[in-house]
């Protein structure tokens, strides 16, 4: 049982507490993004970075240098972009620290046996989601960007693309793959509730590998097979360990 199960708090006290956590979250979370925004050259030449040809990813796929120029379009568009990524990145940085306070909020209410399943589930489920955000950068993203920015209807007609456009694409792909990469997670936590066995996920595998091209396919609108199989192939091996990971769970 919860160790102050004899001792009930009242609504007040609670809401208090959870003010104090909100508060601390707030600060926090300023703070990190003000570093991050202090930090503008270096923070764009990260996000700027699968927009040049030298980029690591294509040169560890010795693809043909392609550099994709970016426009400014809106008076406070500049600006307002430099915001959202100090925001988008302090908050990643600081995401450790949300969670424990958040959990430390929520914790005496739990048992033993749930605080325990709490951490497993909040830890692993971050260290997914920065790899799912890895992966994006570093392959996914590239590959879009590329194919995207360069491609035409017609030779008419000439891309500039906007520097809003640019972001808003990487930010809803870094959320995108975050998502897809907690599966292992998800899949661990319905084992362990006796929700899923892995002899089902095995008998639906082709059907999973389908779902994954189609997935796949969404996350980069490209042509080529090449393309959506580099993107499949990470998302078909976190099956395959999701699948490892129910039935250790369920052996347990």
């Amino acid at each position: 049982m919860p160790e102050d199960a004899g001792k009930t708090a009242t609504f007040w006290e609670h809401l208090d507490e959870l003010r104090s956590c909100l508060i601390r979250i707030i600060v926090v979370t300023t703070m990190a993004m003000i570093v991050a925004f202090c930090l503008k050259e270096w923070l764009f030449a990260v996000i700027l970075a699968p927009a040049h040809g030298d980029f690591l990813s294509y040169r560890l796929m010795r693809a043909d240098p392609v550099d994709i120029h970016l426009i400014n379009t809106g008076l406070t568009e500049q600006f307002m972009m430099h915001m959202k990524a100090a925001f988008y990145v302090g908050l990643l940085v600081v995401m450790p620290y949300v969670l424990y306070v958040l959990f430390g909020f929520i914790a005496p209410g739990l048992y033993d046996r749930e605080r325990r399943y709490a951490v497993r589930v909040v830890s692993s489920g971050y260290v997914m989601f920065m790899m799912g955000t890895a992966v994006n950068y570093l392959l996914v993203f590239p590959l879009t960007v590329r194919f995207l920015g360069t491609y035409q209807v017609s030779a008419e007609v000439q891309n500039m693309l906007t520097l809003e456009s640019y972001m808003d694409t990487l930010i809803m792909m870094n959320l995108m793959l975050g998502v897809v990469f907690e599966l292992p997670v998800m899949c661990w936590l319905l084992a362990a509730v006796g929700a899923l066995k892995a002899e089902w996920m095995a008998r639906y595998r082709r059907h999973a590998i389908v779902a994954i091209v189609v997935v796949a396919a969404i996350i980069t609108p490209t042509t080529d097979a090449f393309t959506l199989m580099v993107v499949s192939l990470p998302i078909w091996l976190l099956y395959e360990v999701s699948i490892w990971i129910v039935k250790k769970t369920r052996n347990k």
